[in-house]
């Protein structure tokens, strides 16, 4: 599976560069790698954890076709399945998972998904916050309903796991993230 999309950089070894590249990244390249170097002056071990995933900001919206008051937060593309959560600034603490509905629709590249999460019964002149969160990223989307107007923002923060040593063996995470656009990105 990887004929044809890896490389050393030869002239580098001797200097002791032994890096492995690998081109065309897919999902399916998730997994621990492991790396074991032996030479004259010692020997040595590294392993990477290679993750892959997606996400998006979601955008919170009154659902106007709901029969009560409702709202609808959307976010077009996720993976690996996140959780949801509804939180609300007048009523900290609450627990919203009996008044909402959420489901996860996979996309027509049969990978990611979309996350559509409904909360219902909302007040107005409160601010209330949809959070779609995985082991890559924890995104959110307030809006601020009030009797004259409509606020909404989005945040997004990207969850990172720290790299550690362990005797002579060296750790580290590597992420393929998988945004709106089509293009990978290796962090």
């Amino acid at each position: 599976m990887f004929k044809g999309r890896t490389a050393v950089f030869a002239d580098q070894v001797i200097v002791g560069n032994a890096s492995l590249k690998l081109k065309n990244v897919q999902l399916t390249d998730a997994g621990t790698y492991k790396c074991y170097v032996i030479t004259s002056k010692g020997k040595g071990n590294a392993k990477l954890e290679y993750k892959t995933g997606a996400f998006s900001i979601p955008d919170v919206n009154v659902d106007y076709n709901a029969s009560s008051e409702s709202l609808r937060c959307e976010a077009p593309r996720w993976f690996p399945q996140p959780t949801v959560a509804w939180a609300s600034q007048v009523d900290q603490g609450a627990n919203f998972s009996e008044v909402s509905n959420t489901s996860f629709e996979l996309n027509s590249e049969n990978v990611t998904m979309k996350v559509v999460s409904v909360l219902y019964n909302v007040t107005v002149n409160n601010t209330y916050s949809c959070m779609i969160e995985n082991d890559i990223a924890k995104a959110t989307g307030d809006i601020k309903v009030t009797d004259s107007e409509i606020k909404k923002r989005g945040h997004l923060q990207l969850l990172h796991s720290e790299a550690g040593l362990a005797g002579s063996s060296l750790c580290a995470l590597g992420w393929v993230l998988l945004p709106l656009t089509p293009h990978l990105m290796l962090l």
